[in-house]
């Protein structure tokens, strides 16, 4: 990813030499929402660890990448990158809630990432790495201030939640390129060292939740 430190930028950079020829860089397509199903919208950091995550929670159909909570319409990774658009990198999740809740998928987003940094996802910095939970009703915002309230009083964290809570406006979706990303590159470098604890973490918080309970291990 990007603002990242001189070594691991070095790794990515190579990694994405191997890949360029192949990226799509149209925007990826909205799943249409099926009877009975509800959306939800997170953004805690690189959208590649929150996506996989999401996506290995039983009763979550789909999860798309994208960018929400700025001012540009139709943005760009380039152009979200610059912290110029206002947008956060965020995932949109398809879901049924007779399977999984409203509130066990912000249990799910609070373990599977920092909600204490500031503007600030380990290597990854900026305000489009913020954590944000966007809300689209008076529930979903009730729902997120008891779910950052619960994450306080656990004391899971030294430092308390600084997540926003914000409405959702709009969410655009990412390049098709880094749709998936997680599990179709499982070896690129930032994958292994940044996004996967994250991914772990997120299983291991959620044991009862999870459509496969095997333990990911990347290639060595």
């Amino acid at each position: 990813m990007k603002r990242i430190h001189i070594m691991m930028m070095s790794l990515l950079l190579l990694a994405g030499c191997a890949q360029g020829q192949s990226k799509d860089y149209a925007p990826a397509k909205l799943p249409a929402v099926k009877p009975g199903e509800a959306v939800a919208t997170f953004a805690g950091g690189c959208f590649w660890a929150l996506e996989e995550g999401m996506n290995q929670l039983k009763g979550v159909r789909e999860v798309i990448s994208g960018y929400a909570g700025g001012t540009v319409k139709n943005p760009t990774y380039e152009q979200v990158g610059t912290d110029r658009t206002g947008h956060a990198e965020s995932v949109q999740v398809y879901y049924d809630p007779k399977v999984i809740s409203y509130s066990q998928l912000l249990d799910a987003f609070f373990a599977g990432h920092d909600p204490t940094t500031l503007n600030r996802q380990g290597p990854d910095v900026g305000r489009d790495y913020r954590s944000v939970a966007f809300y689209r009703t008076p529930e979903e915002k009730a729902e997120i201030q008891a779910a950052i309230k619960r994450t306080n009083e656990s004391k899971h964290y030294a430092n308390p939640v600084v997540t926003e809570v914000t409405p959702l406006t709009v969410f655009y979706p990412a390049e098709n390129y880094h749709q998936n990303y997680f599990a179709l590159n499982p070896d690129q470098p930032y994958i292994r060292s940044v996004s996967l604890p994250k991914v772990e973490k997120l299983r291991k918080a959620m044991a009862g939740h999870l459509k496969n309970n095997t333990s990911l291990t990347m290639n060595e």
